[in-house]
Order: structure tokens, then C-alpha cells, then sequence
């Protein structure tokens, strides 16, 4: 299983996510492949914002050798899991699916904490609320983990 996580720039939201969730499925001993994107490529090949960085090596993850990435329309097709973190990045990934073959796959990563819901996880970038973001995101990676745990 491939697991992509979405936010606009891929340098809070996303890789804090993917290393989020990769120390869960790894902790849990549950193989799975694990990588962020943006939607946008404004920071291309950078790592991530340094209040992401701190929040996860405060829980003790580390996030610093990651480097931001734009995602790709080939992304839809390689990754069995792409989640997103609020609408307006669900819409820009719904857009690279052109015949509308993936949209099954593509998610709202906060819809498995609060179901149905859509909610968005704010952008840290802009508010500077890393611990918020931090918990966020993992209550929803214990949710995955736990989903992909009952269906193995």
C-alpha cells in the first residue's frame, strides 16, 4: 500500500503528516510506503518550514531530510491513498484526475477523525499553530493506522 498526503506547499502540513504516520505504521508494524506533496511547487526541493520541523522532533520524529515536492497527475495512479488536508487542496488534486478514475482515493485527511465533516487542517504557515496542527494530524494517523490494521 501507498499512502500521499496533500497539502499547498508540502512544507507544514504534509510532511508533518508523513512523518506522522510513517512512526505510527512503523511503531504498529504495518509496511507501508509513505510520501508528501503540494499542490503548488513555490517550494520545490525545500525542506520543511522549521515549526513543523520543531513540533515533530519535539515528539520525536524526525522531518528535517524531507524536501517539498509538487504532486503529479502520474501521483493518482501510483498511490492507493491520497489525502488531502483541507477542501481547496481536494479540489486542486481532483483536478489532475482529468477521467475522473481515481476520485475514489483521494480524501480529506480529517474526515477519519470527524467523519463526513470535510474539515479542513489549518495552515500553520499562515497562523503559526504547529501544536494544534501536530495534534490534528495525529489523531488522524492513529485513525488510518487503525483502518488499515483491521483490514489486513
Amino acid at each position: 500500500m501507498k499512502i500521499l498526503l496533500v497539502c499547498l506547499g508540502n512544507i507544514c502540513r504534509s510532511p508533518l503528516a508523513e512523518g506522522i504516520l510513517r512512526k505510527k505504521l512503523e511503531q504498529s508494524g504495518i509496511i507501508v510506503e509513505v510520501d508528501s506533496a503540494g499542490t503548488s511547487g513555490w517550494h520545490t526541493g525545500e525542506p520543511p518550514h522549521a515549526g513543523s520541523i520543531s513540533v515533530a522532533s519535539i515528539n520525536g520524529i524526525d522531518i528535517s531530510g524531507q524536501r517539498s515536492r509538487q504532486i503529479l497527475s502520474s501521483d493518482l495512479k501510483e498511490f492507493d491513498l491520497i489525502l488531502a488536508m483541507d477542501s481547496s487542496n481536494y479540489q486542486d488534486i481532483k483536478r489532475l484526475d482529468h477521467e475522473n478514475q481515481y476520485s475514489d482515493k483521494i480524501k480529506l485527511i480529517l474526515n477519519y477523525v470527524y467523519p463526513n465533516e470535510n474539515r479542513a487542517v489549518p495552515d500553520p504557515y499562515y497562523h503559526d499553530n504547529f501544536d494544534e496542527v501536530y495534534e490534528l494530524l495525529e489523531m488522524a494517523a492513529q485513525k488510518i493506522v487503525e483502518e488499515i490494521r483491521n483490514n489486513l
